[in-house]
């Protein structure tokens, strides 16, 4: 928690020093669109919801996946020239490390976005992506080399064969991976005390990716969706 405070210390300076960011867009429909909150409001938000979200993600871990390492760290990358983003990752101790720009925690309108996005990096890790992808990426590069070589492929195209596979292989199942986290983060962020479908509003601020041949995420509409059948089964 110290790291988390000294980083949210120096995001709050930076912020401050930073040229203020432009207004939000006028939206086009009838319902108002919440303003970016003032520096000091989206650090205390963001402190507010690791404190609620991070217990509710070690308990749901425990319970759904109690053979991996369940000890969430939080962190915030301070650095003002990082986009919108948020991932999660492991240390060397297989430790699970959620990590958020400053962008993402000043642009969010709110706890539940903040909630949700938590959530969301968490289900990753309880559903084991890193390694399934990981997995998933080795075999189809092995298959790629392997059949390269049986067509009698030189070993330069053998090599790129096998790179090719490898970078296709990690997209295979991201859709999946992106959803299923979504459900997850929608059960944690619940949990907590956030509303998920509130949440959810955070992709109508970022490009629709569509249904592309192995794009990496889903479409904004597929995803809202999955967060309100979430909901409505949560709900009952």
């Amino acid at each position: 928690m110290r790291r988390i405070l000294t980083a949210l210390a120096v995001l709050l300076l930076a912020a401050a020093c930073a040229a203020p960011p432009p207004p939000p867009p006028r939206p086009a429909a009838p319902a108002p669109v919440a303003a970016r909150p003032p520096p000091a409001v989206a650090v205390a938000r963001f402190r507010s919801v690791v404190d609620r979200v991070e217990p509710v993600a070690r308990s749901v871990c425990r319970a759904e996946s109690p053979q991996r390492n369940c000890d969430f760290q939080i962190l915030v990358d301070t650095r003002m020239d990082q986009p919108v983003n948020a991932f999660q990752t492991v240390d060397r101790a297989g430790r699970p490390v959620i990590i958020f720009t400053a962008a993402m925690i000043l642009d969010a309108r709110s706890e539940d976005e903040l909630a949700f996005v938590m959530g969301h990096e968490a289900g990753h890790h309880i559903a084991g992506h890193l390694a399934r992808q990981r997995d998933t990426a080795v075999a189809t590069a092995i298959l790629a080399g392997v059949l390269a070589q049986a067509g009698g492929a030189p070993a330069e195209a053998v090599r790129a064969a096998t790179e090719v596979g490898a970078a296709v292989g990690a997209r295979v199942y991201s859709q999946e991976f992106e959803l299923e986290a979504d459900v997850i983060g929608t059960v944690i962020a619940f949990r907590a005390g956030y509303d998920a479908e509130r949440g959810v509003a955070v992709f109508g601020r970022l490009p629709d990716p569509g249904n592309r041949f192995l794009g990496t995420h889903p479409p904004n509409a597929a995803r809202i969706e999955a967060v309100r059948a979430t909901l409505a089964r949560l709900r009952r």
